[in-house]
């Protein structure tokens, strides 16, 4: 259970080093062979609504973050959607 935890604080540092947003939340953990693959729900100022310097407005995105046996990231991608059920396909 502990490995989990350092999976979801791995992905959590990284998220927030890299992307501007506290709010984030790791929707997904799957260990498959030697390697870890996690979503995370991040929630993000709208870069439309800033670019028109109007209030700002949070939008969900997802991304996808995937670990090797050592925690170190190996590839991190925004998803243009999650479906909870795509998760039983992979």
């Amino acid at each position: 259970m502990s490995k989990i935890m350092d999976v979801r604080n791995a992905v959590v540092a990284f998220l927030k080093a890299n992307i501007k947003t506290t709010e984030i939340t790791v929707i997904k953990v799957e260990k498959v062979q030697e390697i870890w693959k996690t979503v995370a729900e991040v929630y993000e100022d709208d870069s439309f609504l800033k670019s028109m310097n109007l209030p700002p407005k949070k939008v969900r995105l997802f991304y996808s973050v995937v670990l090797d046996a050592e925690l170190e990231i190996i590839s991190f991608t925004r998803l243009t959607s999650y479906d909870d059920s795509e998760s039983d396909n992979n």
